[in-house]
């Protein structure tokens, strides 16, 4: 079996979890955040949004440059209505799922590094960047935006089972 294909139903069962988590943030509460060094609701939930399209650039070279010397900085997303988060959110899933899906064991072999400023941050395989970079930082980030949904009383959808608002959907 293909690596791609052994990693899609992971990679698909998480973006839908994580929809319906991004489906839950209130228009109203962009701007909250649980303290001042964390990141506003909006913040947080936008950033979850566009970490899928990261896949795309990691397809893209043998590396990217988040800060590259001479470019302009790179405009973080902010949702400004949950149409946008969502519309933004199902665009770069699609598109990271069809990079995945056309990737070779050959592409996700090979080493892909990550720059800032021209330092390089790290270098590993594609594998290991959908894995660690991508994934699992999509997850830990949906994790802390269902600890700010709590703390605003909005219902948590169940994300590894129950949560303690749904019994099981």
């Amino acid at each position: 079996m293909a690596i791609s294909d052994a990693f899609l139903p992971e990679f698909d069962h998480e973006m839908q979890t994580t929809r319906r988590t991004l489906e839950r943030v209130p228009e109203d509460k962009a701007s909250w955040k649980p303290h001042d060094t964390s990141m506003s609701m909006g913040r947080l939930a936008g950033h979850v949004a566009e970490m899928p399209g990261f896949v795309v650039a990691t397809f893209q070279g043998d590396s990217f440059d988040f800060a590259a010397p001479g470019a302009a900085p790179a405009q973080p997303t902010v949702m400004t209505s949950r149409t946008q988060l969502l519309g933004i959110f199902d665009k770069n899933v699609a598109a990271a799922r069809a990079a995945i899906s056309k990737a070779s064991d050959e592409d996700l072999h090979k080493t892909w590094t990550l720059l800032n400023a021209g330092k390089t941050v790290f270098s590993l395989p594609r594998t290991a960047v959908l894995r660690t970079m991508i994934l699992n930082h999509i997850i830990h980030h949906r994790g802390q935006l269902s600890v700010y949904l709590r703390m605003n009383k909005v219902p948590v959808p169940s994300i590894y089972g129950p949560s303690g608002d749904e019994s099981g959907s």
